[in-house]
């Protein structure tokens, strides 16, 4: 059978664009995938290029068969026992059995019987016919529509006035093609297969456009209905373009770069044409970021920069059509932008008439939360916890720019800007702060509070910065698992996945001598009698996260086990903790040093009281016993010492020099003697050692 190659396309109104791209990739994959398990891809080769334009998801698929291949399948009927009786002869259950497979008495002649005793079962080998390509494609596409990630149903009438049907948006049109050939009854939401697709609204230059075949879809679709069908070409055409156009501005200016306004307007348009526009200079005086937010946000157009990041009076707009003159285009975008950046300048002069400090008090009106009260008690909260945190720092200075910053913090939420545009708190809280004259740390701080805001993300600037954001973080976190609102599953409205691995960054890539533990607990005392410790649950939250930060920095799941088991407090010694273990590890008397290590522990476990780390000398009777006390005489202090010191590393190193005393203890010594004396003396040393082995991290984690 000759394979060629598939077209399929369904024509519809304009789809979500923030939507679009997904949809036109599972619209593909999920057509490929469905095609390929009924065996219709003629080999290993089959391609697929899925396509995808505001009024259109196809898929091209090469090396599709008009058939699948025949199949011999072999079926399991019954056991044997129960299909034949004892003289061999067919049971009536068999022969019922065979009926309906379409099967008679002749066929018990050629079962096979695979094996043995009870277990031995009857087989019914048989070929089946290989799907055809017009049933297979029907069954695909019904899988593909109902497996689509729409995300939000629509339902409408067909033209029938009768039937109902569910998708993303109202289809008017279904091409399948095979070759040249048309896939007469393939259907699809109430629409049946044909050749007719259609262009662009606008500057087609036939309607419909009759696809020849399946390989000239992308190609007639661009000549004859000025459309790029392919998602990833028409944002290419678009990045080309927005490049020429800011070439042609001159001055070194640049179009804005932002990977989901791109897609987006990928999604918004058939076949793009951008071009130049501006507005009147005196908005530059406006926060280029309330500029920047308002083009892009509500008119999807692109600021340009100049070489110096600063916004410039011009901006790129993505058309969707493309007229001789163009000045009709460009000159109504630039009458519907300027009420946006003229609102923009409104906002920015009012919020400008009142003091941050003055707005305080408006913060008590607003609800936080109905268990942890209003805005402005929070703001008394984390005001205590910055505090505490500068204080722990030895920073009085600090204490007192970081009190100002964090009861300043939350005030731009009630201006009108941030009312507009909530993306910009924290940034125009930064403006606001500056036009009141207030030190540039404590302005910083007011924008870098929220840092880091995601994966990746900057962490605040300066110390003021940090303190505060910080504090904010903590007080989210220890309010909500003070409460109860702990994140499950994909849930977490209040971000605390993202506040716990925010404060872990800080902790660490600030290098800040501040303990976990105790930075929690100092959180709690401004929650006054709303909560009364931190939860368990809320250290083991800590943990988890950083576990997963470090796992995805490269670490293993043994490195990382073996240094978070014991809990260390200053989060910013774990890499060198964790160094010190790959070090280690690499050393070849550690496989037997992690082992006795865990076999050590298991022993302290099983003690009947607490074994302590005490050693009578007298008591040692064992050559091997004496020998592994003086080896920790010797090793255990210089280990202490450079563990004291930080040298993780080296601290481990040293203890490698035990290997040889530790195997021959557990050779020659029982530690469970008869005398009890001596079975405690044996326990203390083993308890002595146990503790020079764990302190940079639990050994017995790298134990395989």
């Amino acid at each position: 059978m000759n394979a060629s190659n598939l077209l399929v396309e369904l024509f519809v109104e304009e789809l979500p664009p923030k939507a679009l791209q997904k949809l036109g990739e599972a619209f593909g994959a999920v057509l490929f995938e469905q095609l390929k398990a009924q065996g219709l891809l003629a080999s290993s080769e089959s391609r697929l290029t899925a396509y995808a334009s505001p009024r259109r998801l196809a898929a091209h698929i090469t090396e599709v068969l008009p058939q699948a291949e025949d199949k011999a399948v072999s079926q399991k009927l019954m056991p044997v026992a129960v299909g034949l009786d004892a003289a061999g002869q067919p049971t009536p259950a068999l022969l019922k059995k065979l009926a309906a497979l379409g099967a008679d008495a002749s066929a018990v002649a050629g079962l096979q019987r695979q094996g043995e005793g009870k277990a031995e079962a009857l087989f019914y080998a048989s070929t089946v016919k290989g799907v055809v390509l017009t049933d297979g494609l029907q069954k695909a596409l019904d899988d593909t529509i109902a497996k689509l990630p729409i995300p939000k149903v629509m339902r409408y009438q067909l033209q029938d006035g009768w039937t109902s049907v569910n998708f993303v948006r109202p289809a008017h049109g279904l091409v399948a093609l095979h070759g040249t050939q048309v896939l007469i009854g393939v259907k699809a939401l109430g629409l049946s297969a044909g050749t007719a697709t259609h262009g662009h609204r606008f500057e087609a230059k036939v309607d419909p456009v009759v696809i020849r075949d399946a390989d000239s879809y992308a190609e007639q679709l661009r000549e004859e209905g000025a459309v790029i069908a392919s998602f990833a070409e028409r944002r290419a055409e678009i990045v080309r373009q927005l490049q020429a156009a800011a070439d042609r501005v001159g001055g070194g200016v640049r179009p804005i770069d932002d990977e989901a306004l791109l897609d987006e307007v990928t999604a918004l348009v058939e076949r793009p044409n951008v071009l130049v526009c501006e507005f009147e200079k005196e908005f530059l005086a406006v926060p280029q970021e309330c500029l920047i937010l308002t083009m892009k946000a509500n008119q999807k157009y692109f600021p340009l920069l100049d070489t110096q990041g600063k916004l410039t009076h011009q901006f790129l707009i993505v058309s969707n059509i493309t007229p001789q003159d163009a000045s009709a285009v460009i000159g109504g975008n630039e009458r519907v932008v300027r009420p946006r950046l003229a609102d923009a300048k409104f906002f920015f002069d009012q919020d400008r008439k009142k003091t941050l400090a003055s707005r305080v008090e408006a913060l008590g009106k607003v609800v936080y939360h109905n268990k942890l009260g209003t805005q402005g008690e929070r703001v008394d909260r984390v005001r205590a916890i910055a505090k505490g945190i500068a204080q722990q720092l030895g920073n009085t200075a600090l204490a007192q720019q970081a009190d100002l910053a964090a009861m300043l913090a939350k005030t731009d939420l009630i201006t009108d800007m941030v009312g507009e545009f909530p993306e910009l708190q924290g940034t125009m809280g930064r403006y606001y702060a500056q036009n009141d004259g207030l030190d540039a740390a404590v302005a910083d701080a007011i924008e870098d509070h929220y840092k880091p805001r995601f994966a990746g993300d900057e962490l605040p600037r300066g110390d003021v910065g940090v303190v505060v954001a910080l504090a904010d973080k903590l007080e989210t976190l220890v309010g909500m698992f003070g409460i109860g609102n702990l994140p499950t599953g994909d849930r977490d409205p209040f971000a605390l996945r993202r506040n716990a691995l925010g404060v872990i960054r800080m902790l660490v890539e600030k290098d800040l001598p501040l303990d976990l533990q105790a930075l929690l607990s100092s959180a709690v005392p401004a929650f006054g009698d709303k909560i009364t410790e931190v939860t368990a649950q809320l250290v083991e939250f800590f943990y988890d996260r950083l576990s997963v930060s470090l796992r995805e920095q490269g670490y293993t799941a043994q490195e990382v086990e073996a240094v978070l088991a014991l809990r260390p407090q200053r989060l910013s010694d774990v890499q060198k903790r964790l160094e010190a273990v790959r070090a280690f590890a690499a050393l070849p008397e550690a496989p037997a040093l992690a082992a006795a290590n865990k076999r050590v522990g298991n022993i302290l476990k099983k003690a009947e009281e607490a074994v302590q780390p005490q050693v009578n000398a007298a008591l040692l009777v064992e050559q091997a016993e004496k020998d592994l006390y003086a080896a920790l005489q010797q090793v255990a202090p210089k280990a202490e010492q450079q563990f004291a010191a930080g040298d993780y590393t080296a601290s481990l190193q040293t203890l490698a020099a035990l290997r040889a005393p530790v195997d021959a203890f557990f050779e020659h010594v029982m530690v469970n003697a008869e005398d009890p004396a001596l079975k405690a003396n044996r326990q203390g040393l083993l308890a002595s050692l146990h503790i020079a082995m764990n302190r940079v991290a639990d050994l017995a984690r790298l134990a395989v």
